[in-house]
């Protein structure tokens, strides 16, 4: 490996290390803290359809089955998008 491209690799580590606190804003928008599923669907019983912008999730006898997370999502809070009844 030749020293320039030895001191490139460092730069480059260094520079992803500085960055890794702006990871949690991107596009002037603070990404979801961390929301436990379980207790969103405790706290809203009468949800029968949920999203995070990642997955969609329909409540199946009393339990969340939720399609497969997209590429590259950015996980927001959970939000009920169908209630029983609807």
């Amino acid at each position: 490996m030749s020293l320039c491209s030895f001191a490139r690799c460092h730069v480059l580590a260094v520079a992803t290390v500085l960055l890794l606190p702006v990871n949690g804003v991107v596009a002037g928008k603070q990404v979801a803290p961390e929301q436990s599923m379980a207790d969103f669907m405790n706290r809203n019983p009468d949800c029968t359809e949920f999203g995070d912008q990642c997955s969609i999730c329909a409540v199946v006898d009393g339990k969340a089955a939720c399609s497969t997370p997209k590429i590259a999502c950015i996980k927001a809070p959970y939000v009920c998008t169908r209630r029983r009844g609807d």
